[in-house]
């Protein structure tokens, strides 16, 4: 059996399109823990340097989770979350490819929470 090609899976199931839109932009998933499981879900990171990432959290299409975090290089210190927004997958996707480099001038910096330590993608 041929694995599915992007443009087969997308006419399948529309919302995926959102996922191949930024894993182009270098986003990387990790496996999905119990696949067919109600409660999985499907996380991804994308990797900038100086520790900031910008991570996904997807249960459904409907349910969808973005932030920005900085891992600190003190493995001590939990990440810190700088942004935030949970909506709708296209929603979440489109955010967060509109969301300014670290580093770029409107990019957030203001830390607004701090991340569990065992949630660092």
């Amino acid at each position: 059996m041929n694995p599915l090609t992007d443009a087969q899976a997308v006419k399948l199931f529309p919302s995926l399109q959102h996922l191949i839109l930024i894993r182009e932009a270098g986003w990387k998933f990790l496996p999905v823990k119990n696949p067919g499981d109600p409660d999985a879900e499907l996380d991804g990171a994308r990797i900038w340097p100086a520790g900031w990432r910008d991570c996904i959290r997807v249960r459904d299409e409907t349910d969808a989770l973005g932030l920005r975090i900085r891992v600190p290089a003190d493995k001590h210190t939990a990440p810190s979350i700088v942004w935030e927004r949970g909506g709708t997958l296209a929603e979440v996707v489109h955010e967060l490819l509109t969301l300014p480099s670290p580093g770029a001038p409107l990019a957030p910096t203001l830390v607004i929470g701090a991340v569990p330590k065992l949630w660092t993608p």
